[in-house]
Protein backbone atom coordinates (compact mmCIF):
# COMPACT_ATOMS: atom_id res chain seq x y z
CA UNK A 1 0.00 0.00 0.00
CA UNK A 2 1.52 3.48 -0.57
CA UNK A 3 2.02 5.54 2.73
CA UNK A 4 -0.70 8.51 2.98
CA UNK A 5 0.04 11.68 4.13
CA UNK A 6 -2.02 13.92 5.61
CA UNK A 7 -2.13 17.59 5.44
CA UNK A 8 -3.82 19.37 8.42
CA UNK A 9 -4.00 22.97 9.72
CA UNK A 10 -5.91 25.76 10.57
CA UNK A 11 -7.68 27.86 7.79
CA UNK A 12 -5.76 30.05 5.26
CA UNK A 13 -2.31 28.84 6.60
CA UNK A 14 -1.19 27.42 2.60
CA UNK A 15 -2.78 23.34 3.03
CA UNK A 16 -4.05 23.60 -0.61
CA UNK A 17 -0.72 25.45 -2.53
CA UNK A 18 1.22 22.66 -0.74
CA UNK A 19 -1.05 19.85 -1.94
CA UNK A 20 -0.71 21.13 -5.38
CA UNK A 21 2.48 21.48 -5.31
CA UNK A 22 2.97 17.76 -4.04
CA UNK A 23 0.55 16.74 -6.92
CA UNK A 24 2.37 18.61 -9.39
CA UNK A 25 -1.65 19.60 -10.14
CA UNK A 26 -3.88 22.38 -9.43
CA UNK A 27 -6.74 19.84 -8.12
CA UNK A 28 -6.92 21.94 -4.63
CA UNK A 29 -8.89 25.63 -5.51
CA UNK A 30 -6.20 28.29 -4.06
CA UNK A 31 -7.39 32.02 -2.54
CA UNK A 32 -6.70 34.44 -0.20
CA UNK A 33 -9.45 33.16 1.68
CA UNK A 34 -9.95 31.23 5.08
CA UNK A 35 -12.68 28.21 4.77
CA UNK A 36 -11.76 27.30 0.79
CA UNK A 37 -11.50 23.57 0.93
CA UNK A 38 -14.10 21.85 3.05
CA UNK A 39 -13.70 17.96 1.82
CA UNK A 40 -10.86 16.46 2.58
CA UNK A 41 -9.16 16.19 -1.10
CA UNK A 42 -6.89 12.59 -2.58
CA UNK A 43 -4.04 12.96 -5.35
CA UNK A 44 -1.36 11.22 -6.32
CA UNK A 45 2.46 12.67 -4.73
CA UNK A 46 4.37 13.52 -7.35
CA UNK A 47 7.21 15.11 -5.42
CA UNK A 48 9.88 13.00 -3.39
CA UNK A 49 11.61 10.09 -4.17
CA UNK A 50 8.71 7.30 -3.21
CA UNK A 51 4.94 7.13 -4.39
CA UNK A 52 2.60 8.30 -1.75
CA UNK A 53 -0.87 9.53 -2.02
CA UNK A 54 -1.87 13.00 -0.65
CA UNK A 55 -5.05 14.31 1.42
CA UNK A 56 -5.75 17.61 1.68
CA UNK A 57 -8.24 18.41 4.41
CA UNK A 58 -10.23 21.64 5.41
CA UNK A 59 -9.52 24.16 7.90
CA UNK A 60 -9.79 22.71 11.32
CA UNK A 61 -11.55 23.62 13.97
CA UNK A 62 -11.56 20.50 16.39
CA UNK A 63 -14.06 21.96 18.94
CA UNK A 64 -16.76 23.13 16.30
CA UNK A 65 -20.00 21.92 17.56
CA UNK A 66 -22.52 22.32 14.69
CA UNK A 67 -22.79 23.72 11.10
CA UNK A 68 -20.50 23.36 8.19
CA UNK A 69 -17.46 23.89 10.38
CA UNK A 70 -18.39 20.86 12.25
CA UNK A 71 -18.03 18.94 9.06
CA UNK A 72 -15.30 19.68 8.28
CA UNK A 73 -13.55 19.35 11.18
CA UNK A 74 -15.21 15.80 11.15
CA UNK A 75 -13.66 15.28 7.66
CA UNK A 76 -10.40 16.51 8.72
CA UNK A 77 -10.73 13.96 11.46
CA UNK A 78 -11.81 10.98 9.18
CA UNK A 79 -8.40 11.95 7.38
CA UNK A 80 -6.49 11.80 10.38
CA UNK A 81 -7.91 8.59 10.91
CA UNK A 82 -6.82 7.33 7.49
CA UNK A 83 -3.62 8.86 7.45
CA UNK A 84 0.21 7.39 8.04
CA UNK A 85 1.92 10.05 8.75
CA UNK A 86 0.27 14.01 9.30
CA UNK A 87 2.10 17.38 8.22
CA UNK A 88 1.06 20.06 10.39
CA UNK A 89 1.13 23.37 8.39
CA UNK A 90 1.51 26.30 10.45
CA UNK A 91 1.66 29.90 8.86
CA UNK A 92 5.11 30.88 10.25
CA UNK A 93 4.26 35.09 9.18
CA UNK A 94 0.93 34.95 11.84
CA UNK A 95 3.06 32.80 14.42
CA UNK A 96 1.65 30.60 17.41
CA UNK A 97 -1.95 31.19 17.84
CA UNK A 98 -4.49 29.27 20.44
CA UNK A 99 -5.92 27.47 17.52
CA UNK A 100 -2.61 25.99 16.45
CA UNK A 101 -1.93 24.85 20.27
CA UNK A 102 -5.92 22.96 19.69
CA UNK A 103 -4.79 21.22 16.85
CA UNK A 104 -1.37 20.06 18.32
CA UNK A 105 -3.40 18.27 21.20
CA UNK A 106 -5.86 16.67 18.43
CA UNK A 107 -3.29 15.45 16.69
CA UNK A 108 -1.12 14.42 19.96
CA UNK A 109 -3.94 11.94 20.07
CA UNK A 110 -4.21 10.44 17.49
CA UNK A 111 -1.18 8.39 17.84
CA UNK A 112 0.26 9.37 14.02
CA UNK A 113 3.80 10.65 13.56
CA UNK A 114 3.39 14.70 13.21
CA UNK A 115 5.70 16.97 11.41
CA UNK A 116 5.47 20.56 11.75
CA UNK A 117 5.70 22.50 8.87
CA UNK A 118 6.22 26.15 9.38
CA UNK A 119 4.97 27.80 6.12
CA UNK A 120 5.58 31.15 4.20
CA UNK A 121 9.46 30.85 5.15
CA UNK A 122 10.37 32.40 2.00
CA UNK A 123 13.39 35.21 2.40
CA UNK A 124 13.17 34.51 6.25
CA UNK A 125 16.03 33.33 9.10
CA UNK A 126 15.21 30.07 9.21
CA UNK A 127 15.70 29.58 12.79
CA UNK A 128 13.98 33.03 13.92
CA UNK A 129 11.26 32.03 12.16
CA UNK A 130 10.60 28.81 13.55
CA UNK A 131 12.08 29.32 16.87
CA UNK A 132 8.55 29.67 18.92
CA UNK A 133 6.90 26.96 17.81
CA UNK A 134 9.35 24.52 19.58
CA UNK A 135 6.50 25.06 22.16
CA UNK A 136 3.92 22.62 20.00
CA UNK A 137 6.13 20.15 21.15
CA UNK A 138 6.63 18.06 17.88
CA UNK A 139 10.10 18.48 17.56
CA UNK A 140 12.41 20.25 15.17
CA UNK A 141 9.85 22.68 12.98
CA UNK A 142 10.68 22.63 9.62
CA UNK A 143 10.67 26.00 7.57
CA UNK A 144 9.19 25.32 3.82
CA UNK A 145 7.40 27.36 1.47
CA UNK A 146 4.53 26.02 0.15
CA UNK A 147 4.19 28.59 -2.69
CA UNK A 148 7.69 28.44 -4.03
CA UNK A 149 8.55 25.23 -2.63
CA UNK A 150 11.54 26.25 -0.77
CA UNK A 151 12.26 23.19 1.91
CA UNK A 152 9.25 20.92 0.42
CA UNK A 153 11.08 18.01 -1.18
CA UNK A 154 14.03 17.40 1.50
CA UNK A 155 10.59 17.36 4.22
CA UNK A 156 8.76 14.97 1.97
CA UNK A 157 11.86 12.69 1.81
CA UNK A 158 12.46 12.98 4.99
CA UNK A 159 8.45 11.79 6.17
CA UNK A 160 8.97 8.88 3.11
CA UNK A 161 11.91 7.24 4.82
CA UNK A 162 9.85 6.06 7.95
CA UNK A 163 8.09 3.39 5.23
CA UNK A 164 10.06 0.25 3.89
CA UNK A 165 10.90 0.82 0.65
CA UNK A 166 8.29 -1.84 -0.46
CA UNK A 167 5.21 0.26 0.49
CA UNK A 168 4.22 2.59 -2.33
CA UNK A 169 6.15 0.60 -5.21
CA UNK A 170 3.19 -0.59 -7.58
CA UNK A 171 2.07 0.78 -10.54
CA UNK A 172 -1.36 2.34 -10.35
CA UNK A 173 -3.78 -0.13 -12.24
CA UNK A 174 -6.00 2.79 -13.86
CA UNK A 175 -9.26 3.73 -11.57
CA UNK A 176 -11.89 3.30 -14.19
CA UNK A 177 -14.29 5.25 -15.68
CA UNK A 178 -14.49 9.00 -14.63
CA UNK A 179 -17.78 9.73 -13.23
CA UNK A 180 -18.73 13.67 -12.64
CA UNK A 181 -21.92 14.36 -10.78
CA UNK A 182 -23.07 18.07 -11.90
CA UNK A 183 -26.26 19.60 -11.55
CA UNK A 184 -27.50 22.83 -9.73
CA UNK A 185 -26.94 23.83 -5.93
CA UNK A 186 -28.74 21.78 -3.20
CA UNK A 187 -30.29 18.95 -5.53
CA UNK A 188 -28.21 15.93 -3.05
CA UNK A 189 -25.18 15.94 -5.43
CA UNK A 190 -22.94 14.98 -2.46
CA UNK A 191 -25.57 12.84 -0.94
CA UNK A 192 -26.16 10.50 -3.84
CA UNK A 193 -22.01 10.00 -3.74
CA UNK A 194 -22.24 8.89 -0.26
CA UNK A 195 -24.78 6.67 -0.78
CA UNK A 196 -22.98 4.93 -3.75
CA UNK A 197 -19.93 4.72 -1.42
CA UNK A 198 -21.76 3.65 1.60
CA UNK A 199 -20.22 6.34 3.71
CA UNK A 200 -20.10 9.52 4.55
CA UNK A 201 -17.45 10.62 2.30
CA UNK A 202 -18.51 14.10 1.52
CA UNK A 203 -20.36 16.80 3.23
CA UNK A 204 -23.80 16.65 2.62
CA UNK A 205 -25.72 20.42 4.10
CA UNK A 206 -28.80 21.69 4.07
CA UNK A 207 -27.59 24.52 2.40
CA UNK A 208 -27.04 25.46 -1.13
CA UNK A 209 -22.95 26.09 -1.91
CA UNK A 210 -21.67 23.47 0.46
CA UNK A 211 -19.40 22.02 -1.80
CA UNK A 212 -16.86 23.99 -3.45
CA UNK A 213 -13.94 22.45 -5.21
CA UNK A 214 -14.39 19.28 -7.58
CA UNK A 215 -13.55 16.13 -5.37
CA UNK A 216 -12.38 12.46 -7.27
CA UNK A 217 -12.81 10.11 -5.16
CA UNK A 218 -11.68 6.03 -5.81
CA UNK A 219 -14.00 3.83 -5.25
CA UNK A 220 -14.84 -0.16 -6.06
CA UNK A 221 -18.32 -1.44 -6.45
CA UNK A 222 -18.87 -5.37 -7.55
CA UNK A 223 -15.49 -5.85 -8.12
CA UNK A 224 -15.27 -2.48 -10.71
CA UNK A 225 -13.41 0.47 -10.65
CA UNK A 226 -15.08 4.15 -10.69
CA UNK A 227 -13.91 7.35 -10.00
CA UNK A 228 -16.57 10.24 -8.79
CA UNK A 229 -16.43 13.04 -9.20
CA UNK A 230 -18.50 15.46 -6.48
CA UNK A 231 -18.69 19.18 -8.37
CA UNK A 232 -20.21 22.03 -7.15
CA UNK A 233 -23.74 23.34 -8.36
CA UNK A 234 -23.79 25.63 -11.30
CA UNK A 235 -25.86 28.31 -10.69
CA UNK A 236 -27.15 30.81 -13.26
CA UNK A 237 -24.00 33.20 -14.58
CA UNK A 238 -26.09 36.22 -13.47
CA UNK A 239 -26.81 34.49 -9.95
CA UNK A 240 -22.42 33.66 -9.25
CA UNK A 241 -21.30 36.71 -7.24
CA UNK A 242 -18.31 35.24 -5.21
CA UNK A 243 -15.36 35.21 -6.72
CA UNK A 244 -14.57 31.61 -4.89
CA UNK A 245 -18.08 30.18 -6.49
CA UNK A 246 -16.65 31.37 -9.88
CA UNK A 247 -13.65 29.11 -9.16
CA UNK A 248 -15.99 26.61 -8.64
CA UNK A 249 -17.84 27.22 -11.40
CA UNK A 250 -15.04 26.67 -13.65
CA UNK A 251 -13.22 23.28 -11.59
CA UNK A 252 -16.65 21.72 -12.48
CA UNK A 253 -16.64 22.37 -15.98
CA UNK A 254 -12.90 21.03 -15.91
CA UNK A 255 -14.49 17.72 -14.31
CA UNK A 256 -17.19 17.56 -16.77
CA UNK A 257 -14.39 18.17 -19.67
CA UNK A 258 -12.14 15.04 -17.85
CA UNK A 259 -14.78 12.48 -17.11
CA UNK A 260 -16.23 9.62 -19.07
CA UNK A 261 -19.90 10.06 -17.86
CA UNK A 262 -21.89 12.97 -16.51
CA UNK A 263 -24.47 12.10 -13.90
CA UNK A 264 -27.06 15.24 -14.20
CA UNK A 265 -29.21 15.12 -10.93
CA UNK A 266 -32.63 16.59 -10.61
CA UNK A 267 -34.44 17.60 -7.96
CA UNK A 268 -38.29 16.00 -8.52
CA UNK A 269 -39.66 18.47 -5.78
CA UNK A 270 -38.83 21.58 -8.03
CA UNK A 271 -39.71 22.19 -11.64
CA UNK A 272 -36.88 21.80 -14.45
CA UNK A 273 -35.52 24.81 -15.22
CA UNK A 274 -33.77 26.59 -17.48
CA UNK A 275 -30.23 25.79 -16.16
CA UNK A 276 -30.79 22.24 -15.74
CA UNK A 277 -31.32 22.38 -19.82
CA UNK A 278 -28.34 24.71 -19.67
CA UNK A 279 -25.86 22.21 -17.88
CA UNK A 280 -27.01 19.55 -19.89
CA UNK A 281 -26.20 20.98 -22.89
CA UNK A 282 -22.27 22.32 -21.59
CA UNK A 283 -22.21 17.95 -20.88
CA UNK A 284 -23.94 17.41 -24.33
CA UNK A 285 -20.86 19.90 -25.95
CA UNK A 286 -18.19 18.32 -24.24
CA UNK A 287 -19.51 15.07 -25.99
CA UNK A 288 -19.34 12.95 -22.47
CA UNK A 289 -21.82 10.19 -21.83
CA UNK A 290 -24.75 10.86 -19.70
CA UNK A 291 -27.16 9.26 -17.38
CA UNK A 292 -30.15 11.30 -16.19
CA UNK A 293 -31.14 11.28 -11.77
CA UNK A 294 -34.34 12.51 -10.75
CA UNK A 295 -33.34 12.72 -6.69
CA UNK A 296 -35.73 12.47 -4.09
CA UNK A 297 -38.41 10.92 -5.98
CA UNK A 298 -40.12 9.13 -2.59
CA UNK A 299 -40.83 12.85 -1.43
CA UNK A 300 -43.46 13.56 -4.43
CA UNK A 301 -46.95 12.09 -4.64
CA UNK A 302 -48.04 10.75 -8.04
CA UNK A 303 -49.12 14.11 -9.75
CA UNK A 304 -45.83 15.48 -9.53
CA UNK A 305 -44.25 12.48 -10.59
CA UNK A 306 -45.77 12.73 -14.20
CA UNK A 307 -45.51 16.62 -13.61
CA UNK A 308 -41.23 16.17 -13.63
CA UNK A 309 -41.96 13.25 -16.14
CA UNK A 310 -43.82 15.45 -18.98
CA UNK A 311 -41.43 18.54 -18.05
CA UNK A 312 -38.00 16.22 -18.64
CA UNK A 313 -39.82 15.29 -22.29
CA UNK A 314 -40.18 18.80 -22.98
CA UNK A 315 -37.51 20.49 -21.60
CA UNK A 316 -34.51 18.25 -22.34
CA UNK A 317 -35.84 16.75 -25.28
CA UNK A 318 -32.53 16.21 -26.55
CA UNK A 319 -31.24 14.03 -23.95
CA UNK A 320 -32.91 10.92 -25.71
CA UNK A 321 -29.67 9.16 -26.18
CA UNK A 322 -29.81 9.06 -22.52
CA UNK A 323 -30.99 6.83 -19.87
CA UNK A 324 -33.40 7.85 -17.16
CA UNK A 325 -33.35 7.02 -13.29
CA UNK A 326 -35.98 7.73 -10.35
CA UNK A 327 -33.92 7.82 -7.43
CA UNK A 328 -33.53 8.71 -3.89
CA UNK A 329 -30.08 9.18 -2.74
CA UNK A 330 -31.16 9.65 0.90
CA UNK A 331 -32.92 6.30 1.15
CA UNK A 332 -29.55 5.00 -1.16
CA UNK A 333 -32.86 4.09 -3.55
CA UNK A 334 -32.05 3.27 -7.15
CA UNK A 335 -28.05 2.82 -6.63
CA UNK A 336 -27.32 -0.25 -8.66
CA UNK A 337 -29.54 0.07 -12.09
CA UNK A 338 -27.74 3.98 -11.66
CA UNK A 339 -24.47 2.54 -11.71
CA UNK A 340 -25.12 -0.40 -14.41
CA UNK A 341 -26.22 2.68 -16.91
CA UNK A 342 -23.14 4.57 -16.38
CA UNK A 343 -21.48 1.21 -16.99
CA UNK A 344 -23.16 0.79 -20.53
CA UNK A 345 -23.14 4.48 -20.84
CA UNK A 346 -19.00 4.55 -20.82
CA UNK A 347 -19.17 0.99 -22.69
CA UNK A 348 -20.94 3.26 -25.60
CA UNK A 349 -18.78 5.75 -25.05
CA UNK A 350 -15.23 3.64 -25.58
CA UNK A 351 -16.76 1.33 -28.10
CA UNK A 352 -15.08 0.54 -30.84
CA UNK A 353 -16.83 0.57 -34.53
CA UNK A 354 -15.30 -1.60 -37.31
CA UNK A 355 -14.87 0.30 -40.35
CA UNK A 356 -16.41 -2.36 -43.20
CA UNK A 357 -19.66 -2.14 -41.28
CA UNK A 358 -19.86 1.51 -40.47
CA UNK A 359 -19.02 1.93 -44.32
CA UNK A 360 -21.79 -0.55 -44.79
CA UNK A 361 -24.51 1.22 -42.15
CA UNK A 362 -23.41 4.09 -44.40
CA UNK A 363 -24.41 3.20 -47.63
CA UNK A 364 -27.74 1.32 -46.44
CA UNK A 365 -28.24 4.83 -44.67
CA UNK A 366 -28.19 6.76 -48.38
CA UNK A 367 -30.20 4.12 -49.88
CA UNK A 368 -32.59 5.09 -47.74
CA UNK A 369 -32.47 8.23 -47.80
CA UNK A 370 -30.22 10.30 -50.02
CA UNK A 371 -28.56 13.62 -48.96
CA UNK A 372 -30.49 17.05 -50.85
CA UNK A 373 -28.51 18.60 -53.93
CA UNK A 374 -26.80 21.60 -52.94
CA UNK A 375 -26.76 23.27 -56.40
CA UNK A 376 -26.55 21.06 -59.56
CA UNK A 377 -24.61 18.76 -57.55
CA UNK A 378 -25.54 16.07 -54.53
CA UNK A 379 -23.00 15.28 -52.39
CA UNK A 380 -21.43 11.90 -52.42
CA UNK A 381 -20.22 10.12 -49.41
CA UNK A 382 -17.95 6.92 -50.03
CA UNK A 383 -17.10 5.34 -46.65
CA UNK A 384 -16.81 5.85 -43.29
CA UNK A 385 -14.46 5.05 -40.51
CA UNK A 386 -14.24 5.88 -36.84
CA UNK A 387 -11.65 9.29 -35.86
CA UNK A 388 -12.14 8.59 -31.98
CA UNK A 389 -13.81 7.52 -28.86
CA UNK A 390 -15.46 9.39 -25.50
CA UNK A 391 -17.13 10.28 -27.56
CA UNK A 392 -17.58 8.15 -30.35
CA UNK A 393 -16.34 9.96 -33.78
CA UNK A 394 -17.32 8.96 -37.01
CA UNK A 395 -15.38 10.27 -40.43
CA UNK A 396 -17.26 10.42 -43.76
CA UNK A 397 -14.98 10.44 -46.64
CA UNK A 398 -16.23 11.84 -49.95
CA UNK A 399 -16.96 14.65 -52.28
CA UNK A 400 -18.86 17.98 -51.87
CA UNK A 401 -19.66 16.84 -48.36
CA UNK A 402 -19.04 20.75 -47.24
CA UNK A 403 -22.37 22.14 -47.41
CA UNK A 404 -24.56 18.49 -45.80
CA UNK A 405 -27.42 20.33 -43.92
CA UNK A 406 -27.76 19.96 -40.10
CA UNK A 407 -31.04 17.54 -40.35
CA UNK A 408 -28.86 15.39 -42.49
CA UNK A 409 -26.02 14.92 -40.13
CA UNK A 410 -28.71 14.09 -37.20
CA UNK A 411 -30.09 11.32 -39.53
CA UNK A 412 -26.50 9.88 -39.71
CA UNK A 413 -25.62 9.95 -36.16
CA UNK A 414 -29.54 8.67 -35.28
CA UNK A 415 -28.86 5.64 -37.78
CA UNK A 416 -25.29 4.59 -36.65
CA UNK A 417 -26.38 4.99 -32.89
CA UNK A 418 -29.47 2.57 -33.60
CA UNK A 419 -27.25 0.25 -35.79
CA UNK A 420 -23.93 0.22 -33.25
CA UNK A 421 -26.47 0.47 -30.14
CA UNK A 422 -24.40 3.22 -28.53
CA UNK A 423 -27.44 4.24 -25.65
CA UNK A 424 -26.13 6.83 -23.17
CA UNK A 425 -23.12 9.12 -25.41
CA UNK A 426 -23.62 11.29 -27.99
CA UNK A 427 -22.71 10.60 -31.43
CA UNK A 428 -20.20 12.78 -33.46
CA UNK A 429 -19.54 13.22 -37.32
CA UNK A 430 -17.08 14.83 -39.04
CA UNK A 431 -17.38 14.99 -43.35
CA UNK A 432 -14.05 15.48 -44.97
CA UNK A 433 -14.47 16.09 -48.61
CA UNK A 434 -11.71 14.94 -50.76
CA UNK A 435 -9.47 17.90 -52.96
CA UNK A 436 -10.60 18.87 -56.38
CA UNK A 437 -7.71 18.35 -58.75
CA UNK A 438 -9.66 21.16 -60.85
CA UNK A 439 -10.10 23.96 -57.99
CA UNK A 440 -6.85 25.47 -59.20
CA UNK A 441 -6.85 25.32 -63.09
CA UNK A 442 -8.88 28.47 -65.06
Amino acid sequence: MKPTLVLVGRPNVGKSTLFNRLTRSRDALVADMPGLTRDRHYGHGRLGSRSYLVVDTGGFEPNAKDGVVAEMARQAESAIAEGDALLFIVDGRLGLTPHDKQIADTLRRSGRPVYLAVNKGEGMNRDAFSAEFHELGFGQPYVISGAHGEGVRSLIDLILERFPEGEGAEQDTGSGPKVAIVGRPNVGKSTLINALLGEDRVIAFDMPGTTRDAIEIPFERNGKAYTLIDTAGLRRRGKVFETIEKFSVIKTLQAVEESNVAVLVLDASQDISDQDAHIAGFVLEAGRALVLAVNKWDDVDEYRRERVKADIARKLHFLGFARHHYISALQAQGMGPLLKSVDLAYAAAMAKLPTPKLTRTLVEAIAKQQPPRQGIFRPKMRYAHQGGQNPPVVVIHGNALDHIPEAYRRYLERTFMDVFKLQGTPLRIEFRSARNPYADKD
